[in-house]
């Protein structure tokens, strides 16, 4: 995170504004929240349905873990992720692929492939999905902010359910 921070604040050409402003946010906010509230009501049905018994487990069993979750992973997971997959990805990638489209599927890629330390296919599925919407959230809010939030609703609603456990490096506080 340090390099790609480092490589972007020096570049000439990086809009420095788009890592602390709401950039566009007004054209995607709608549909952050529409997608996320639909998204995790059919998720709670799903996962409920297939797998009771880690259900809610996370914050039933683990409160105070869960607690600190809700305040580490925006900053120390989220933020850099979205740095370097999204601001740095899009910014760096930008003259050699030029169409948005191919940045967005490119960007949700390496984003899911990142996620193979985990190994397991469910970390790299629900990683290139949530990569697929981050980048296309990006590439048109053109803000790091708003690609956190995004990113943060999301990881933390899948910690939150008990699908984390998928997404944990088995690193407990």
């Amino acid at each position: 995170m340090t390099v790609c921070t480092f490589l972007l604040l020096t570049d000439p050409h990086f809009k420095r504004f788009r890592l602390t402003s709401l950039g566009q946010f007004s054209t995607v906010k709608k549909r952050i929240f529409t997608s996320f509230f639909a998204g995790a009501l059919f998720s709670a049905m799903l996962y409920g349905l297939l797998n009771q018994g880690n259900w809610f487990s996370f914050p039933l069993n683990s409160t105070t873990q869960w607690l600190i979750l809700l305040i580490a992973y925006p900053l120390l997971s989220v933020l850099p992720q979205e740095l370097i997959f999204r601001s740095y990805f899009f910014h760096r990638y930008k003259r050699i692929l030029p169409n948005k489209t191919t940045r967005i599927i490119l960007s949700a890629s390496v984003f899911a492939l990142a996620h193979c330390v985990y190994d397991n296919w469910v970390a790299i599925a629900l990683s290139f999905g949530g990569g697929l919407l981050f980048s296309y959230t990006y590439a048109h809010s053109r803000s790091l902010l708003v690609c956190v939030l995004e990113h943060s609703l999301w990881g933390l609603w899948i910690f939150t359910l008990g699908i984390g456990h998928y997404l944990d490096s088995g690193v407990s506080f």
